[in-house]
C-alpha cells in the first residue's frame, strides 16, 4: 500500500493549475504584478538570526530558474528561496542542504516556515495557530551550518508550466519527478557554484520518495555525489508491503496514539512512551504477523489471546478489534478512538482534534491536522515572500497544486537510495519520524531501514530518530529544537575530515 502525503487530499483538489505561456514580449518585467510566471524576476535581501547565542547573518534570494527540454527550451519555471550565511568566505567547506516537501503536490513552504529555515511561522507551543498571523525569527535553524535552498515542484508555490504543448507526464510521476528535479538541481549548483560543497538532500512525506530518488538520478546521471540524505516522516519508498505486514505494522503508532490519549491501562500509561512502544514493536513482529498470516488456520484461544493483546496495546474494545479481525484500517481508528467523547483524531498528527456532524461512521469528515496547518501557513508564506522579501507577483502560491494524473508505477526509490549509499561511502542516512504521525508512520519508517538493507550492510550509516509529535514533528517548539540538533549532529558526521578517501574498509 502507497503511503504518501495528502494523497487521497490531492484526488479531490478541484483547482487546477493553467499553465503559463510566456507572451511575444517575453517575461513580465522584473519587480512588476503579473499573472504569468516570470523567468528572470528576483528578489534579494539581508537579514540575521541569533541561533544558540550566535549571530548569524544570511541573504536570502527569492527567483526562479528553468526546467529545460531536451533541446534547450524553458517548458516550466520552479520557484525557489535560497539562503547563503554571509560571513563565510570559504564556500568550498561549507554545507548545502537541498529541501523538498511532500504531496507529491505541495510546496516546500512546510519546512521553510516550520522547520530549517531562519524565518517560522507563529505558532503556539504546541503548533496550534495564533492570531495576528506572521512569522518570527527561528533561533534552531540550520542556517548557522549549511546554506538551504527551498525549492517547489512544478505547480506547486509559484512554479508554473511555461508551454502548454508539453505533457503533463514530463513532471507528474514517481521517476519523472526525479528525472527533471535532478537536472534542474545540477544547474542550480553550478549556477551557485556550489560543487565543491557537501551536498544533502531533505524531503518531507512524498519529499522523501523524492530524494531518495534523487540520490541515484544525481549519482549515475549528473555524478554528483552526496554526503547526506535526511528522510523526514517517509513513505514507503516503493517497498513492499503484502496485506499481513501492512496490517501488523500500524499497531505501534496506534498504541503510541492512544498512550498520548490516555486510553491504555495504568500498566501503560505509567510507563514513558520510549520505554512503552518497545514491548509494543516486539509482539508487533514475534506475534501478530504471525498470527494474521495464520488467517482462519488460527486457532481460537490464540485468537482470543491475540484480540486482548491487540486491544490492551491500541486502546479500542475487543469486540472491535475481533470484529476487524485483527487489522483495524486507519481511517477507523481514527474516528472509533474518541469516539465515546464525541471527538476524531488527526491522521498526520493524532494529537489533533475534530469533531464531525455525527459520531457515527467509518472515518472521519475531514483531518482537523491538516485544516490547523493550512490555517497558520497559507497567510504567513504568503506575507513573507510578498511583503517581506518583495517578491511582486499576482500568482496564486500554491500550498497544493493539482499534479493529477500522478504516474506511481516503477517505484523502486527505496533501493535506489541504497544502491546509491553502496555505491558512495560518503552517502549517510538520517530518518526523522513523529510517533503519531498516522500517514507516514514511524514504525513503517524502521521497517524501510531494515528492508532496504537485508543484509545489514550498510546500517551503521543509518540512523532514526523519533519524537513526541506528528507528521511535522518540528511544529511542536520541544522537538523544533531536538530535531534541528539531530540535522546538526548528522551533517557533521556525514563530512570526512579533509584528505579522507571514499572507500570501504
Amino acid at each position: 500500500m502507497q503511503k504518501q502525503l495528502f494523497t487521497y487530499l490531492l484526488l479531490a483538489i478541484s483547482v487546477f493549475a493553467i499553465a503559463q505561456k510566456p507572451t511575444e514580449e517575453g517575461s513580465p518585467k522584473s519587480g512588476s504584478y503579473n499573472r504569468a510566471l516570470s523567468l528572470d524576476q528576483k528578489a534579494e535581501k539581508t537579514g540575521e538570526v541569533t541561533i544558540k547565542g550566535q549571530r548569524v547573518p544570511y541573504k536570502v534570494t527569492a527567483s526562479t530558474q528553468p526546467v529545460w527540454d531536451e533541446e534547450g527550451k524553458a517548458v516550466a519555471g520552479l520557484f525557489y528561496v535560497y539562503y547563503e550565511r554571509t560571513d563565510v568566505s570559504n564556500k568550498e567547506t561549507r554545507p548545502l542542504v537541498i529541501s523538498f516537501n511532500g504531496g507529491p503536490g505541495t510546496a516546500s513552504v512546510w519546512m521553510h516556515l516550520g522547520y530549517t529555515g531562519p524565518k517560522k511561522l507563529k505558532i503556539d507551543d504546541e503548533g496550534y495557530p495564533v492570531q495576528p498571523y506572521g512569522f518570527e525569527d527561528n533561533p534552531q535553524s540550520l542556517i548557522d551550518v549549511a546554506d538551504i535552498v527551498f525549492i517547489d515542484p512544478v505547480n506547486t508555490g509559484f512554479s508554473r508550466i511555461l508551454d502548454k504543448s508539453v505533457p503533463t507526464s514530463k513532471f507528474f510521476g514517481v521517476n519523472a519527478d526525479v528525472k527533471y528535479l535532478a537536472d534542474w538541481i545540477n544547474a542550480f549548483v553550478a549556477r551557485q557554484k556550489r560543487w565543491a560543497s557537501p551536498k544533502f538532500l531533505i524531503g518531507e512525506s512524498y519529499g522523501t520518495t523524492r530524494v531518495s530518488g534523487l540520490s541515484l538520478e544525481l549519482q549515475n546521471r549528473h555524478w554528483m555525489y552526496l554526503n547526506g540524505v535526511i528522510l523526514v516522516s517517509p513513505t514507503d519508498l516503493g517497498i513492499d508491503r503484502d496485506r499481513v505486514s501492512d496490517a501488523a505494522l500500524r499497531i505501534p503508532y496506534m498504541a503510541a496514539t492512544a498512550w498520548h490519549h490516555k486510553k491504555l491501562a495504568p500498566e501503560f500509561q505509567s510507563k514513558d512512551l520510549t520505554k512503552f512502544l518497545p514491548e509494543v514493536e516486539s509482539f508487533t513482529i514475534n506475534e501478530l504477523m504471525p498470527a494474521i498470516a495464520q488467517g482462519g488456520a488460527l486457532s481460537m484461544e490464540k485468537r482470543k489471546d491475540m484480540v486482548k493483546k491487540v486491544s490492551k496495546y491500541i486502546g479500542l474494545n475487543e469486540t472491535v478489534v475481533a470484529q476487524q479481525s485483527l487489522e483495524i484500517p486507519y481511517n477507523y481508528f481514527w474516528k472509533e478512538l474518541l469516539r465515546d467523547q464525541g471527538k476524531t483524531i488527526g491522521r498526520l498528527d493524532s494529537r489533533y482534534i475534530g469533531i464531525d456532524r455525527i459520531d457515527a461512521g467509518e472515518k472521519s469528515d475531514y483531518n482537523s491536522e491538516l485544516t490547523s496547518w493550512e490555517h497558520s501557513f497559507t497567510p504567513a508564506i504568503n506575507m513573507y515572500l510578498r511583503d517581506e522579501l518583495g517578491y511582486k507577483t499576482d500568482l496564486n502560491y500554491f500550498i497544493f497544486g493539482s499534479t493529477y494524473p500522478w504516474d506511481n508505477t516503477n517505484n523502486k526509490t527505496g533501493d535506489n537510495l541504497r544502491q546509491a549509499m553502496m555505491q558512495n561511502p560518503y552517502l549517510n542516512l538520517l530518518v526523522q519520524s513523529g510517533y503519531y504521525d498516522g500517514a507516514c508512520d514511524y514504525f513503517n519508517a524502521k521497517y524501510n531501514m531494515w528492508q532496504m538493507d537485508p543484509a545489514g550492510k550498510i546500517q551503521d550509516r543509518m540512523f532514526w530518530e523519533g519524537y513526541k509529535s506528528g507528521h511535522m514533528m518540528y511544529l511542536r517548539k520541544e522537538d523544533l529544537a531536538t530535531s534541528n540538533d539531530h540535522l546538526r549532529s548528522f551533517i557533521k558526521k556525514s563530512i570526512p575530515p579533509p584528505g579522507t578517501p571514499a572507500i570501504f574498509k
